[in-house]
């Protein structure tokens, strides 16, 4: 919205600077910080005072987890409201790219608040079944897919960019709208199968989306992908501007989600933010480097269909407990110390996922 102000400018003052993406980014980033500073403990409040018994704990999980009984849920409301608010302020709203991003954040968001909605009501941890969920996702995943095609310039429509062998594209034709199905959806499931212990799925949605925004803004410039090599796709760059306020918001809602956490992100955060990852990878062509610059997502999803495959062939399991951060907790693991080193490897992947701009 404040892009507008380039129209009072003459091109050499104050309102010039309204022309450059980094400067919107860092405007988006201080916009949904502050967002999360000034509306985080109201929202709590509300959720405390609304949900009673907050969040049900299951039943079968870790000891640990019972001392969180009635850590209120939904706190994803502060995080997708505080990106919203920054990405409208400023970013262009005529960019294509902003609106399938953001039309998937709050399509999934949508959904994780009905899960929500549904859990904390009834107070148990059945929520909205889980195919009503994968029937949406995939739905809204179908649009968005189709969506980011009809944007790709002609060379790269329905195709498939590999991250190092950056001459070889791979068409998939129709199929390219489901493989965006199985990005979109299968990053909102993964990140939601993360958000376990507190902390644990925000740094490393932040980082992922930290990552994702650096390629965003290198593809959509066409001196930079000529000098990365990588395919260009104009437009792309505004995507900065989503991934400063999603920076932001969630470090306003990881002041409140720190351990002890006052507040969990609920359903409601992790399928927005994950699926708003698959999102910008699909439309920046980038989606295999997601698996990369999520590698931890990947890892947690992985060990849950390892654990269930094997267990119904079996009658017996290949980890303790999954997903595989509660593996670690059953070893004795104390949970500050397996959010934090989650986080390094987490930084560590984003870092391989960025180096896939020069390698060749």
């Amino acid at each position: 919205m404040l892009y507008w102000l380039t129209l009072l400018s003459d091109g050499g003052d104050f309102f010039n600077l309204f022309r450059y993406i980094t400067f919107r980014a860092g405007g988006a980033f201080f916009t949904a910080l502050l967002f999360g500073f000034l509306f985080g403990k109201p929202l709590i409040n509300v959720l405390r005072k609304r949900q009673g018994k907050g969040q049900p704990i299951r039943d079968d999980g870790p000891e640990g987890h019972f001392m969180k009984a009635g850590t209120p849920t939904m706190g994803g409301l502060l995080i997708v409201g505080a990106l919203l608010t920054a990405t409208l302020l400023w970013a262009r709203l005529d960019n294509p790219f902003v609106w399938l991003v953001l039309f998937v954040t709050m399509s999934f968001a949508a959904i994780g608040y009905a899960d929500d909605h549904a859990k904390v009501s009834k107070q148990n941890t059945d929520g909205v079944p889980g195919k009503v969920r994968l029937l949406l996702g995939f739905l809204i995943a179908g649009i968005a897919g189709f969506w980011a095609a009809q944007y790709h310039p002609e060379g790269l429509q329905n195709q498939l960019a590999l991250p190092v062998f950056k001459d070889t594209l791979i068409n998939l034709g129709v199929l390219f709208v489901p493989f965006a199905m199985i990005v979109i959806v299968g990053a909102a499931n993964a990140v939601n199968l993360t958000d376990g212990l507190d902390g644990l799925a925000i740094m490393p949605v932040m980082i992922a989306a930290g990552a994702l925004g650096v390629i965003a803004y290198a593809v959509g410039r066409v001196d930079f992908t000529e000098y990365l090599d990588v395919h260009y796709v104009p437009g792309t760059g505004e995507i900065l501007i989503f991934t400063a306020g999603l920076f932001g918001g969630g470090l306003g809602f990881l002041w409140y989600n720190a351990p002890p956490a006052a507040v969990f992100m609920g359903d409601t955060g992790s399928l927005a933010l994950g699926g708003a990852l698959g999102a910008i990878a699909v439309a920046t062509k980038h989606e295999l480097v997601l698996a990369v610059v999520g590698g931890l997502f990947v890892v947690e999803a992985l060990s849950v269909i390892v654990q269930v495959i094997y267990f119904k062939r079996t009658g017996k399991r290949v980890f303790l407990m999954a997903p595989i951060h509660h593996h670690y907790e059953k070893k004795g693991w104390a949970e500050p110390q397996i959010v934090i080193r989650f986080w390094i490897i987490s930084l560590i992947l984003a870092l391989l996922g960025l180096a896939t701009l020069k390698v060749r």
